[in-house]
């Protein structure tokens, strides 16, 4: 593999197009190259409590978490508790997006000690490390977010690694349905058949 110069360093194809459309979402390719598996126990959840904002939410979405909260309130910790009487569950972050709330700027308020203590997680946060990005006239696109506090779950496609598509397909299939999801698979074979055949 090292001498074909149409395999990258990391063992994907290089000519692969930046994005492709699957459906009416615009999917970046690394979605189909960069293999990815979250291990809890390198990161302790540390995507729950970096960063300066909180998980984006949809209306929908805080309107669950509303519904759920007198069942999770008295596992919240006194300060998440304090956040949520005064600003509620959710707020608008500088950029103008609906987010969890946060306590000092940092710890979503519904960060337990084993996870999230939603009984399911904003989906912004189940597709984690894949990023939604909502464009004019409804049309939507997703990427691949790096960050390093992930490092422990990037790994190599050439090396057997699972690719990002595979490892979250549960929260692809929530947020854009089966057909879509197979459409995905069908779409991901073809161009890495494409680029190594």
């Amino acid at each position: 593999m090292a001498g074909n110069p149409s395999i990258g360093s990391r063992g994907i194809p290089r000519d692969l197009p930046p994005m492709v459309m699957v459906g009416d979402v615009i999917v970046h390719s690394d979605i189909f190259t960069e293999c990815f598996r979250c291990d809890i126990s390198q990161c302790h959840g540390a995507c729950c409590e970096e960063g300066d904002a909180g998980a984006p939410v949809t209306l929908d979405e805080v309107a669950y978490i509303e519904s759920v909260l007198d069942e999770i309130w008295p596992r919240l910790p006194a300060q998440a508790q304090a956040v949520i009487d005064r600003q509620g569950v959710a707020y608008t972050d500088p950029e103008g997006e609906l987010v969890t709330s946060i306590i000092g700027g940092g710890d979503c308020v519904f960060r337990g000690p084993n996870g999230c203590l939603l009984p399911q997680r904003p989906i912004s946060c189940h597709l984690y490390p894949i990023r939604e990005k909502r464009f004019g006239g409804g049309l939507v696109g997703i990427n691949y977010h790096r960050w390093d506090i992930c490092r422990h779950a990037v790994g190599r496609l050439s090396e057997g690694g699972t690719p990002l598509y595979v490892f979250l397909r549960e929260p692809l299939v929530r947020r854009f349905g089966q057909e879509w999801y197979d459409e995905l698979c069908d779409v991901a074979g073809q161009l890495l058949q494409a680029f190594r055949g």
